[in-house]
């Protein structure tokens, strides 16, 4: 069977699923590359749990494709941590995917401050039509989604129909815990972003990430002001 979005039918992925449903996650970074080689791609945000993926990658494709989504806006930590990440695992193919806009041309056309106007806007400019260009390159994408993560991501399977980009998503650490994903970055010494240690559950731009309580939700540091936790990537 050709494995790509137009091949599956929904029937397909629950098969797929329970034949990887007792497989640990480095087994199934194994099947992802036996199945799509070259044309699977990480998309990697560089928290926590991509720092757990990019390890358990290296062991499995070492020149493995990974993309970062520069909105320009990321805090400066985050791009210190992605170079420590380049110098770790030199021959990983680390891309930074940046929007056609620059900061001042988005300015320019949609007014000043856009993310705090309309931050589902703003991710659309600078997250969702990057990688929309770039998942096109490929038929398959990993992503670190947790199922513990939030209630919208609970019920994640290990391979997903992904209409948003009209991909297949592999997502290997479904049932990891935070807990497990620390003890794992602990054991192995791996890099990891500073601002972690600053209350900083889940980081993304520093526009609108903000640290997070004790007993708050790991998500409600981002957009704060709104009714918003997901930037859109993985929606539909």
């Amino acid at each position: 069977m050709i494995f790509s979005y137009q091949q599956l039918a929904e029937d397909d992925y629950a098969r797929l699923n329970e034949q990887l449903k007792k497989k640990d996650s480095i087994e199934v970074l194994k099947w992802a590359y036996r199945t799509f080689g070259d044309e699977l791609v990480y998309a990697c945000s560089f928290g926590a749990e991509g720092m757990v993926l990019i390890d358990l990658i290296s062991k499995v494709k070492q020149d493995a494709a990974i993309v970062f989504l520069d909105t320009d806006f990321h805090f400066a930590e985050t791009y210190d941590l992605i170079e420590r990440v380049q110098k770790k695992y030199p021959l990983l193919q680390i891309k930074l995917v940046r929007p056609e806009l620059s900061p001042e041309e988005q300015a320019a056309s949609y007014g000043e401050r856009l993310w705090e106007r309309d931050p589902d806007a703003c991710c659309k400019i600078r997250k969702l039509v990057p990688l929309e260009n770039e998942l096109s390159r490929y038929r398959a994408w990993i992503s670190g989604l947790r199922r513990e993560q939030s209630p919208s991501r609970a019920h994640t399977q290990f391979v997903n129909r992904d209409a948003r980009f009209q991909s297949i998503k592999i997502c290997p650490l479904i049932h990891w815990t935070e807990e497990e994903i620390w003890m794992y970055i602990k054991l192995h010494q791996l890099p990891y972003n500073e601002l972690h240690d600053q209350n900083y559950p889940s980081i993304g731009c520093e526009h609108c990430t903000k640290p997070v309580a004790a007993g708050e939700d790991s998500r409600s540091g981002r957009w704060s002001n709104f009714n918003k936790t997901e930037c859109g990537l993985h929606q539909g």
